[in-house]
């Protein structure tokens, strides 16, 4: 019955159909003209008895081009029939024409054969990243980190008792392809001094979800589906975790918004309760990764909490893909002051295990004066590439220009994008478990 709505008046459909219907039948004909198939015994008769040869015999050369005119007028009528059938598609789908539904399906089929990476951290690193993955292919996924325990993300997750919605938002608007107006929607804070004040709609949005699914997991698929999302976001967990902070002289910081505020050198960050459950479709990612990206991101509050979960650190090492750390470009105070890069992969590898990082992606561009002095009223400075202690790890580093800092010093999307992808694509694996690339410096 579905298939008869074609036929409805005002559908645009009929008119169209006819016309190709008359040019199958017009190629048909042409057919079996070209190859003097005796199909209607009075069109020979009636058409050719009059064009003999001198030997009495029938004028196939004649009959060979009514057929060729014949098929061509068919194969005409089709073309003709099948354009203006696929502009009523296209009409109430894409009102704003043909050429965009050209360039999505060109889009989807070159991103869809891009490599599969894997992205895992939280913050405003990891959206900054995945704005840049997503235009060079689509099989892309975010696995985040669920600690975050201030802000809006904070209060719905102790009103609730779910998994922070903040990073996973930032995700979902990161590797959105839609309107402008819906992403300003999903990043829009409310104001003023109501209950919804400091709330962001998209964190309401992703609760309201989980609460109609009953599930956070199947929450942002169906908001993927809004959003139109290219590739997953995923927890690293669906249960309620607080990240924790052993500091250098013992002491211990409950908290992961807590734990900057201490300034206090870290010694180790771990999650209570200890054992997490992982989402299996995580682990699922990370196994079957061309590419696993730690980073960027706050170093033991967006990254750390990830590997804690049990399981994630396992499967980052097991993989078979490239393991890349980006790191920060400028310290963090009250949580990585004092930093190299090197210190920042130790403290990657000390819980995570050998073996989770095979190259750092570092900055390699020169930070300006102005920058540096407005940073260091903040009590941040550059973070300096060590390249010697790296090595010393058992790991590479590529060096690259993949920062902004018109106004502050930020990572930038198509930077991080075009060097991730050259690592990806340039690097290759010895046949001991390293990775070569000829002509890059570091490696």
């Amino acid at each position: 019955m579905h298939l008869l709505k074609w036929l409805y008046p005002g559908m645009k459909f009929k008119r169209w159909m006819l016309l190709f219907s008359i040019g199958v039948m017009l190629l048909s004909l042409g057919v079996a003209l070209i190859f003097n198939y005796k199909v209607i015994d009075f069109i020979e008769e009636e058409l050719f008895r009059f064009i003999y040869l001198w030997q009495g015999s029938y004028n196939y050369t004649f009959t060979t081009l009514a057929g060729v005119a014949v098929f061509a007028l068919g194969i005409v009528l089709m073309l003709i029939a099948t354009r203006y059938i696929i502009r009523s598609v296209i009409m109430v789908l894409l009102p704003e024409g043909s050429g965009r539904l050209v360039d999505l399906i060109y889009e989807k089929r070159r991103l869809g054969k891009g490599p599969s990476i894997v992205v895992v951290g939280g913050g405003h690193g990891l959206s900054v990243l995945l704005r840049g993955i997503k235009r060079a292919t689509s099989n892309v996924s975010a696995v985040v980190t669920v600690a975050d325990d201030g802000g809006s993300s904070g209060r719905l997750r102790e009103d609730f008792g779910m998994i922070p919605p903040g990073d996973l938002r930032n995700c979902l608007v990161a590797l959105a392809d839609t309107e402008p107006l819906m992403e300003k929607l999903f990043q829009y804070r409310f104001k003023g001094e109501s209950e919804l004040a400091g709330h962001s709609f998209g964190n309401l949005f992703i609760a309201a979800m989980a609460e109609v699914t009953g599930d956070v997991e199947r929450a942002l698929r169906e908001s993927s589906k809004v959003l139109a999302v290219r590739g997953e976001v995923l927890p690293a967990s669906k249960e309620y975790v607080r990240l924790d902070a052993i500091m250098a002289d013992g002491t211990v910081v409950e908290g992961e918004s807590h734990i900057p505020e201490v300034k206090k050198r870290i010694r180790r960050v771990r999650l209570f309760p200890p054992h997490v459950k992982p989402v299996q479709a995580a682990l699922d990612a990370l196994e079957n990764a061309d590419a696993i990206v730690l980073g960027p991101g706050s170093l033991y509050t967006s990254i750390m909490p990830n590997l804690l979960v049990d399981g994630v650190a396992d499967a980052i090492r097991r993989s078979k893909a490239l393991k890349i750390y980006i790191c920060n470009v400028m310290t963090q105070p009250g949580e990585t002051d004092g930093y190299t890069a090197s210190m920042h992969a130790k403290a990657i590898i000390d819980h995570g295990g050998k073996g989770i990082i095979d190259f750092m992606l570092v900055n390699s561009a020169p930070i300006s004066k102005e920058m540096k002095a407005y940073y260091a009223k903040e009590g941040a400075a550059p973070v300096v590439v060590d390249e010697t202690a790296i090595n010393a790890l058992g790991i590479g580093f590529v060096k690259a220009d993949i920062i902004n800092q018109k106004e502050v010093i930020r990572h930038d999307p198509d930077k991080l994008c075009k060097n991730v992808m050259k690592m990806v694509d340039g690097l290759r694996p010895s046949g001991n478990g390293k990775y070569f690339m000829r002509g890059r410096h570091g490696i």
